[in-house]
This record gives C-alpha cells, structure tokens and sequence, in this order.
C-alpha cells in the first residue's frame, strides 16, 4: 500500500515571490524516492493560521504523512512549531530527537532546531528545517521508519 504524503513550504520570502522555493520540491523527491505518493509543496507565510490552515487542509485531504519545512528556528517568525502543536493529539519526541542528532552531525547549530514531531487523528506532522541540506538531513535520518510508523497509527500493529 502506497502511503500518501504532502509537503508544506513556510517562508513568508517564497509566499511573497521574493524566493524560490528549493527545500519544498527537494523534499517532494526524497519522500517521492522512499515510496510515497507525493502532493505539494503548498506554501505559505510564516503565520500560525496559514500554517495550520493548511495542515488541516492536508489532513483533511487524506495524507498520511505531512512534513512542513520552514519556521524551525529561534526567529521571532519562526511559528512552525506552534502552530502544529495546536494540532496535535500528541507528539513524538523521538523523531524530532534523531533529526536533530542526524543535523549536528553536520552542523552544530542543527541542536537550536525547534522541529516536532506528532500525530493527529492517523496523520504523522513533521516539521523539519527551511534549508534544503537541513530540511534533506533531517528527513534522511527518520525516513526509513515512516512507514511503519504510517502502519501502526493505521492499526496495523501486529509486528
């Protein structure tokens, strides 16, 4: 069974048409060559409403999986992580734990990454980095047990 993804880009410079959007579409491949059926990026504006707007909207739609990239960090715009846990039924600590262990590998500044990690209803959030090496780094270290975390939140749990 192929799992349904969708990837959100938040950056107030992309929305804006300021920016290219590099980390959206880089994520799209990467979820696309781990076996996901892929929608996005839709991207808006670091603001909680449009940030959650469109998680539900993706939610609503029937994904699976949802990965935002984007508005991690310390910034006073970066609401990433806010706006999704006003989302959640409950968070996944390990998740945003390897990624953040997997980006300090590369970069010590990885460990200031605010990205969580949760579940609503059966849907996985992700929130990863805006830069596309942090947003690839971080998806790279969770990847190859999304889909059995997809299986277990779809009732599947018989290992």
């Amino acid at each position: 069974m192929t799992h349904k993804a969708h990837v959100i880009t938040v950056s107030d410079r992309v929305s804006a048409g300021t920016m290219m959007d590099a980390s959206g579409p880089a994520l799209v491949k990467l979820l696309e060559s781990g076996g996901f059926l892929v929608t996005g990026p839709t991207v808006v504006a670091d603001s909680e409403p449009e940030i959650a707007a469109a998680i539900l909207a993706a939610h609503g739609q029937g994904s699976d999986l949802v990965v935002t990239t984007g508005g991690t960090g310390l910034g006073p715009r970066d609401v990433t992580p806010q706006a999704t846990s006003s989302l959640l039924d409950y968070e996944v600590p390990g998740l945003g734990e390897a990624m953040r262990r997997a980006g300090a590998e590369a970069t010590p500044t990885a460990v200031l990454s605010r990205a969580r990690a949760g579940v609503r209803g059966r849907c996985l959030i992700i929130n990863v980095p805006g830069s596309v090496r942090g947003a690839g780094d971080s998806l790279e270290a969770i990847l190859a047990v999304l889909p059995h975390a997809i299986q277990l939140l779809q009732g599947d749990t018989a290992h």
